[in-house]
């Protein structure tokens, strides 16, 4: 236990650090009439740098020598994120990685699709130096906005000198990309990791680790290449389903489905049969869990296989990108 307990709590490293941050948009970026509405704000309207240079605690940085680039790669709100702003990311990405003078990459990112961002970027990627995904509940505009304590802290487990793999830090939290979830619609600290918890604290600048760093094998870039990704859905199972919508789907040339389970996974009789007729086809389907944290629990006798403790959104980028993976 004292081994542990040593190794969670090393020091960071203060020596400089060049750390570059890309831009996609979101709330962090985001705008309203007056500092009062923490709702009614327009997404993706002011420029990473801009963040930045409102940032204290990083114009502090870089007085003690880092370098901090910026790079505006898209400026949307994240529930219009696109395969094609996916794909332009994670080359951006890639390419800030192969720079030997880059210690680590953050992405200013909106809440709504962290989740499946840090996912597809850990899965293609899986990258050796810190990739820190980071956002804000509250606008730039708010008399309270937290983006810039978030931006803050997510530079500072970029340039932890030990940190790799993909994260998201928010509200204090660092969370595994494969893990990380947003489960509040309005609260700063909306995002969980379900049964795991978070990775780490970020606490006056200072990280505390409490697990070990993402690892995992990259599928690599080559895999998102393509120009039409296959056709994958999301389907829930509730009250009164039945297999219409996925009879439709099949119609319109699905290639993977996520059926979002109640239960330990439990789909309803007349939408489970209409998955299993899409199953037979070739269609990849898939459980996972429609709200909540926790795992399946294989039972034995599963007809469709389970996506375990992913989310339903992270199970559909877990089946795009294993058709994407038959294509490369």
């Amino acid at each position: 236990m004292t081994v542990v307990a040593a190794a969670a709590s090393t020091a960071l490293d203060h020596t400089p650090r060049r750390i570059v941050v890309l831009g996609t948009g979101g709330t962090i970026a985001g705008t309203a009439a007056n500092a009062d509405d923490n709702v009614g704000y327009t997404a993706g309207q002011v420029a990473v740098a801009q963040l930045l240079d409102a940032v204290p605690a990083l114009r502090r940085r870089c007085a003690q020598g880092w370098s901090i680039e910026s790079e505006q790669v898209a400026q949307i709100d994240s529930k219009d994120m696109s395969h094609a702003v996916w794909r332009r990311l994670a080359e951006r990405v890639q390419v800030h990685l192969d720079r030997p003078e880059v210690d680590g990459i953050v992405v200013t990112h909106g809440t709504d699709t962290l989740e499946e961002t840090a996912y597809l970027l850990q899965r293609v990627l899986a990258p050796g130096k810190p990739v820190v995904l980071t956002a804000a509940m509250r606008p730039a505009s708010a008399a309270q906005p937290d983006g810039p304590q978030n931006l803050a802290d997510a530079v500072t487990v970029a340039g932890s000198g030990d940190a790799r793999g993909v994260v998201a830090v928010l509200a204090g939290k660092v969370w595994l990309g494969t893990e990380v979830r947003k489960v509040h619609p309005y609260r700063p600290d909306a995002f969980d990791a379900g049964d795991a918890g978070p990775l780490a604290h970020v606490e006056e600048g200072q990280l505390r680790r409490l697990r070990d760093w993402p690892t995992g094998s990259a599928l690599g870039l080559q895999v998102l290449a393509a120009d039409i990704w296959p056709e994958v859905q999301v389907v829930v199972s509730h009250a009164g389903a039945d297999g219409r919508v996925v009879d439709l789907l099949m119609e319109a040339g699905v290639q993977g489905l996520v059926v979002a389970a109640t239960g330990n996974g439990t789909v309803h009789q007349d939408l489970l049969a209409a998955l299993l007729r899409a199953q037979a086809a070739g269609v990849a389907v898939v459980r996972a869990l429609r709200g909540g944290g926790g795992c399946i629990v294989p039972t034995g006798h599963e007809l469709v296989p389970d996506a375990g403790a992913l989310t339903a959104a992270q199970a559909r980028v877990e089946i795009l990108l294993r058709l994407l993976s038959r294509r490369a």
